[in-house]
């Protein structure tokens, strides 16, 4: 079996898979890294394997450390921590390979080896971002903006009478309340930037067919509203970390 640990701010998804496919997934509090309590958690959440590889992508550096510490722990001896060098199946074509975000590249990865190329990846979690694979399947950069729930906690954080809200589907057009007001700016608003944006992008990439692929905590939410959107992964990091050790020659 082979463990994947995709490690963000907040949470970091696991995940546990075969030569084939990802076969389960879970989270566990990134925090845990820093408190020792993580290897437990994860005997909890996955259960006791035989581990014949294992691979990571972190965008938290200070969590990498305790992060490889324990999966040696479960007898992994060589992890593959994800970088620009070791991305499988697109090339980098971009000024600084080393700033990208290793999960970014895991996304670009997964999609290109599900969709072809050209692809894009909208990622919808603290920030929203864009992820590049031109027709030579070399990734090429993206797009940042701030994610859904940024907005808005930073709307109630910053002002006096602006409520926190729980982000959900609304078809409302106009709000009678505050937080209905809030929350359509936040969700079709949103739509109306990540639409624009594909809109953009498809012209730049000169490309008539244009696979989008979303992931992240808002994925499916927004997607339900986004014609552009083909399809939705939440494993899709995962994927592209499993891909990258399958490259490296590890079989389960």
């Amino acid at each position: 079996m082979i463990l994947l640990l995709d490690i963000g701010n907040t949470n970091t998804h696991v995940g546990l898979a075969n030569s084939r496919r990802v076969l389960k997934r879970c989270n566990l509090p990134t925090q845990e890294w820093f408190t020792g309590t993580a290897a437990c958690s994860l005997q909890r959440l996955l259960g006791r394997h035989a581990w014949s590889g294992g691979s990571l992508c972190s965008v938290v550096p200070r969590a990498v450390r305790p992060a490889l510490k324990v999966m040696r722990g479960f007898g992994l001896r060589n992890p593959l921590v994800l970088s620009h060098s070791s991305v499988p199946g697109v090339g980098i074509d971009y000024p600084r390979p080393e700033t990208i975000g290793p999960d970014r590249l895991a996304n670009a990865a997964a999609a290109k080896a599900q969709f072809g190329a050209p692809v894009v990846v909208v990622d919808f979690g603290t920030a929203v971002t864009f992820d590049v694979v031109d027709a030579s399947s070399n990734y090429i950069g993206g797009i940042i903006a701030p994610g859904l729930a940024a907005m808005t906690d930073y709307l109630h954080e910053k002002t006096a009478l602006l409520p926190r809200i729980r982000i959900r589907n609304t078809q409302a057009v106009v709000g009678r309340n505050t937080r209905e007001a809030m929350l359509i700016g936040a969700l079709h608003g949103y739509r109306g930037l990540v639409r624009e944006l594909i809109r953009r992008l498809r012209a730049e990439l000169g490309a008539r067919r244009l696979p989008v692929v979303a992931t992240g905590g808002y994925a499916r939410l927004m997607a339900s509203g986004l014609t552009e959107i083909t399809a939705v992964d939440p494993g899709l990091t995962l994927e592209g970390l499993r891909l990258a050790l399958m490259a490296r020659g590890t079989r389960p």
